[in-house]
């Protein structure tokens, strides 16, 4: 792991969200559209990209108050992405107006300079 430490924290964050939401993902579909070994096969490796998830994200070198708001606002894109991608589900512009809402908030959370 400490030669993970080098890594951009954009990049671990990005891959953190990547895990995360893939993770959730698997265990919604595992939940709703399978039983038996399936499901049970699908929430281990949900089990493991969320592992990996919490990994990457306290890999980031960042204050954990001022990484949140970079993380949140990656996570909001990402989830959308992968909801898309998943499970064909368009962001209606109530939820567009909100995530820029929210991405409005995590740059403010994470840039904003404290003097």
């Amino acid at each position: 792991m400490k030669s993970l430490q080098h890594i951009s924290p954009i990049v671990l964050l990005l891959i953190a969200t990547l895990l995360e939401v893939s993770g959730d993902a698997v265990l919604r579909t595992a939940i709703y559209n399978h039983s038996g070994l399936t499901r049970l096969g699908l929430f281990v490796a949900g089990a493991a990209l969320l592992l990996g998830y919490g990994s990457f994200l306290n890999l980031a070198p960042l204050d954990f108050g001022r990484v949140v708001g970079l993380y949140i606002a990656t996570l909001f894109v990402v989830w959308q992405i992968i909801n898309f991608l998943a499970f064909r589900t368009v962001p209606t512009l109530p939820i567009v107006v909100g995530g820029a809402l929210i991405i409005a908030g995590g740059c403010v959370v994470t840039f904003w300079s404290r003097a």
